[in-house]
């Protein structure tokens, strides 16, 4: 695959296009509200642009900044499609009443557990949650078998956590789901009380583990890839999942929906389409070390199928309650 750079590169990085020619007035366009990085998702969009001929602007940012922006611009919002990195957030917008109902034969290439309920939104891939570890320290067989057993005072200061991340944030809105929301509290003051280490992001836990400065870390499963991908299989880091169906060992999606005021829907059905195709989700597997979602499209050879994994049985489309969870990490001393 070519992932060239070029004019259709300027637009997918959110830089104005060059102004149409007089009297083209019938330019394809999608304007695209993206809670996933540049580097992530960038080339995908870039790609887009040039097998189209769509001209494809986006508005980067948080994936609960946008979620909040699009809620606050309601029906005045510019925005034909929101990608977020967390179901939690797609079903957010979708309670709010700005997502439109999908084809379905657009919902139908992925899983229904991937895939809103309702049939608003749709997963684009698959991120698993997992403990990084420093292998010069720990083995395997020394940790735990539940995320829940880390607020065992042998885990002490020797934990990573990102409280301000939003997938953090998405996974503990799943904890209450799984386990309650007295066990999520619980959870979260026996993790304070032992001393976990805050960090801002999965990057910087992903590094420090690899630095020796903290011993285990809570992140999705593909930043180690990256550092991989980098440093070389010397890295001192590798993943570990827990427990069969341990709330640790969450698949949550990046996913898109469509605006419910857009007046794109052909361009933006073919967006769906192409990321759903199996280009861009080879893309995902290959390049981004993430879960590529349709079938006949594999895993990265290094990750471990998600069958495998045996996640929880928890329902993404009941995890829109982001606000709860923000309400729940700061009565419990995790958040200011």
């Amino acid at each position: 695959m070519c992932w060239r750079r070029g004019g259709a590169a300027a637009r997918a990085a959110g830089r104005a296009p060059p102004p149409a020619p007089a009297g083209d007035d019938d330019e394809r366009e999608l304007t695209i509200y993206s809670g996933r990085s540049p580097d992530l998702i960038g080339p995908l969009l870039q790609r887009f642009a040039e097998e189209t001929g769509i001209n494809v602007k986006v508005r980067y940012g948080g994936t609960a900044q946008l979620a909040a922006l699009l809620i606050e611009e309601g029906e005045q919002s510019p925005a034909d499609i929101y990608i977020a990195q967390d179901a939690g957030a797609l079903g957010a917008v979708q309670a709010a009443g700005l997502f439109t109902d999908l084809d379905d034969d657009v919902l139908d290439l992925v899983p229904s557990a991937y895939r809103s309920r309702e049939g608003q939104w749709v997963g684009l891939s698959g991120r698993a949650r997992v403990l990084i570890y420093n292998t010069d320290v720990l083995d395997p067989s020394e940790l735990p078998t539940s995320i829940l057993e880390l607020t065992d005072p042998k885990w002490r200061g020797r934990v990573a956590w990102a409280p301000p991340n939003g997938s953090f944030q998405a996974w503990v809105t799943a904890l209450r789901v799984g386990e309650g929301e007295e066990a999520a509290r619980a959870w979260l003051e026996g993790m304070k009380a032992n001393d976990a280490a805050e960090f801002p992001n999965n990057v910087s836990i992903v590094a420090a583990v690899g630095r020796g400065e903290i011993e285990l870390g809570l992140v999705n499963h593909y930043y180690l890839h990256r550092f991989l991908a980098e440093e070389g299989e010397g890295f001192p880091a590798r993943n570990y999942h827990t427990g069969p169906g341990d709330i640790g060992t969450l698949v949550n999606v990046a996913g898109a929906g469509v605006l419910r005021t857009s007046e794109r829907g052909d361009e933006a059905r073919e967006f769906l389409e192409f990321m759903l195709g199996e280009e861009a989700q080879r893309y995902y597997a290959e390049t981004n070390s993430e879960y590529p979602l349709i079938a006949g499209v594999p895993a990265a050879s290094h990750l471990t199928p998600i069958a495998e994994l045996q996640p929880p049985d928890i329902d993404l489309s009941d995890l829109a309650d982001l606000e709860g969870t923000l309400r729940l990490l700061r009565s419990a001393g995790v958040l200011p």
